[in-house]
């Protein structure tokens, strides 16, 4: 995630006051509907700890996964960027149809602080895990999961990857889903950025699988990738973990893999592999149930 700087010596950072999300309907649709597999919770953290501190090592160790998991051929590519940077690497799941759902997380990491596990190993190596729980059967949606390069530069690899497609190609991104610093506490949304169809079914999802959420706004603080498809109206959520306490972490010779806490890292991947079964499923029809916002 990218921390804006904040001028002025003993300046307080503003907060978002954070609001649960709960849902008041829908439960059993959800789970009738949402068709997944999940990877064991050892390859999970087997994933984490496999982090390096080489930015263009984490790419190719995410393409490297993808492959692994069956991405091969056509399906699987690299995005040069127009800088000395990494590329962005990008993997097709196949649909039955055109329309597109993105699933994303920056590769990269500030080299000088930290290790960069927190921010943002935790969601790029789950790209390829997301990849294994969704492609076990058809889906209905194209998937294209993207490991972006250069996010900590300024959304670099995201905001190259949205302006090069084609105004035909952005019309058929139905979500852009994006992943960044998991797993310093339960599942966080920021939902003010967050397309309100999109926060609706994450809200179902959360209560159909008894998986914790909750609202945590960045507004003023910071950026994330998902910013990059919002300039073109393409609907998106950011999904993390970070609190008013944890914050100090990102960016910070804090962020080590001692930081993450495994139990709710992987409740937040077994939420994502849910949500976006869902997803596949529900976007495009009509909505179903109420969700309500509890403050």
């Amino acid at each position: 995630m990218t921390r804006w700087r904040v001028s002025g010596g003993g300046r307080r950072l503003r907060w978002v006051p954070t609001a649960l999300i709960v849902c008041a309907a829908c439960a059993v649709c959800v789970s009738a509907q949402a068709r997944f597999r999940l990877a064991d919770r050892a390859v999970i953290e087997a994933h984490l700890k496999s982090f390096s501190t080489k930015n263009s090592d984490r790419e190719l160790t995410i393409r490297k996964w993808f492959a692994e998991s069956g991405c091969k051929d056509s399906n699987l590519s690299e995005e040069p960027l127009e800088r000395k940077l990494p590329p962005n690497v990008i993997c097709v799941l196949p649909g039955e149809t055109r329309e597109v759902i993105v699933v994303g997380a920056h590769t990269d990491h500030v080299d000088s602080f930290g290790d960069g596990v927190v921010d943002n190993w935790t969601g790029a190596s789950l790209l390829p895990s997301l990849l294994y729980s969704l492609s076990g059967q058809s889906r209905h949606h194209t998937f294209v999961f993207v490991g972006f390069a250069a996010e900590e530069q300024g959304l670099v690899g995201s905001a190259y990857y949205a302006e090069h497609l084609t105004p035909e190609q952005r019309t058929r991104v139905e979500a852009m889903v994006n992943m960044d610093s998991l797993g310093l506490a339960p599942t966080k949304v920021w939902a003010t950025h967050a397309d309100k169809a999109l926060l609706d079914a994450l809200a179902s999802v959360a209560s159909a699988s008894s998986l914790p959420i909750a609202a945590v706004n960045v507004d003023g603080l910071g950026t994330a990738d998902s910013e990059s498809f919002a300039r073109y109206q393409i609907p998106r959520i950011t999904l993390h973990s970070v609190t008013q306490e944890t914050w100090p972490i990102l960016h910070s010779v804090r962020d080590q893999l001692n930081a993450v806490k495994m139990k709710d890292y992987y409740d937040s991947y077994h939420l994502i592999a849910e949500y976006l079964a869902y997803l596949d499923d529900t976007l495009g029809k009509p909505a179903m149930g109420t969700h309500k916002p509890v403050r």
